[in-house]
């Protein structure tokens, strides 16, 4: 069964080195080898990293002359971001009725005003 895209996208940026490698290329495109300095890995295993962000549509690979580059796919971030803001303005509203609802309650008397209650433990 495939995964919807979101759900491979959100997946694929579970992991802290590919969040790392996305973060890196909204700098510039860059190739394996490249995107591998950093890290204290194969360039296989960051091979494998592209390949699961390139599944999930967050990058794509182009051949320039002799280097294959790792290009950003930047339209997939306009589905996160959508999504994401579905919930944020659910959220907003929520606080906006929240905010009407404590204004509409009366204010609480002065606390000079409460009586006095024995502190815990005591008795009366």
């Amino acid at each position: 069964m495939a995964a919807d895209p979101l759900s491979k996208v959100f997946a694929a940026l579970a992991d802290p080195t590919r969040r790392d490698m996305v973060a890196r290329l909204t700098d510039a495109d860059a190739t394996v080898n490249e995107l591998a300095e950093p890290y204290d890995m194969t360039v296989q295993a960051i091979s494998k990293h592209v390949k699961v962000l390139e599944d999930a549509g967050l990058v794509r690979r182009s051949r320039d002359a002799q280097r294959r580059p790792v290009h950003l796919e930047a339209e997939v971030f306009d589905l996160m971001t959508k999504w994401i803001e579905r919930y944020r303005r659910q959220a907003e509203e929520r606080y906006r009725r929240l905010d009407d609802l404590l204004a509409e309650m009366p204010d609480p008397p002065p606390a000079h005003d409460l009586p006095e209650t024995p502190a815990q433990g005591e008795t009366q």
